[in-house]
């Protein structure tokens, strides 16, 4: 049986756009995982990346237009500009490192919850009443948002630090733990190929 470390940021749009397929190739390989958030826009400039608003407009123009193109591939609705992006994905971190913790709920449910909420939803995941929303919708118990403040705050930078030593520089981003190294949403068949021993 496989594991997979699943880093990732809650205000990721192209995490966003993962929808629920990570979670289906995860069930049909029978493998394990780890969900692992991280702050992204600190692992941009360690690793020699620029947070969006920073770069150049042809970038910024490209990657609206390739947000459009996979959200309608996907059926999924996207919010190209949302009302609060980017905002602090820290305490929904929080949040999703202690309900995994606890494991009472859904999971990946709850991560795809926060972000749906930031990217089709325009709800600002930095709000308690939000994150308590998405708990509750996951199967958890909502009070988990005023738990473990601290040692999701530990965990939190810890993921980054282990982000930085396994060579992950973006989000999303799987790791088999057979060193297997997988980069975005467009590489989920890669991933569910690798697991099946076909690549």
């Amino acid at each position: 049986m496989s594991h997979i470390d699943y880093f990732f940021s809650p205000i990721s749009p192209f995490t966003y756009l993962v929808g629920n397929r990570f979670e289906e190739i995860v069930e049909k390989r029978k493998a394990t995982v780890t969900y692992k958030p991280i702050d992204a826009i600190a692992l941009f400039s360690l690793t020699g990346g620029t947070p969006p608003a920073q770069r150049h407009p042809s970038r910024q123009e490209y990657r609206f237009q390739e947000l459009q193109r996979q959200s309608k591939k996907k059926n999924m609705p996207i919010t190209l500009k949302p009302q609060f992006f980017p905002t602090n994905a820290a305490l929904s971190s929080y949040a999703i490192i202690t309900a995994q913790a606890d494991g009472s709920g859904d999971i990946g449910g709850l991560v795809r919850g926060v972000l749906r909420a930031c990217w089709a939803e325009e709800k600002d995941i930095a709000e308690d009443d939000v994150i308590k929303d998405c708990l509750r919708q996951a199967g958890f118990d909502p009070a988990l948002s005023d738990n473990g403040l601290l040692s999701g705050a530990e965990t939190y930078a810890a993921n980054l630090e282990e982000a930085l030593k396994r060579g992950v520089f973006g989000s999303p981003f799987y790791i088999v733990d057979d060193g297997a190294r997988f980069w975005g949403q467009d590489r989920l068949d890669d991933l569910d190929a690798h697991l099946a021993d076909n690549l």
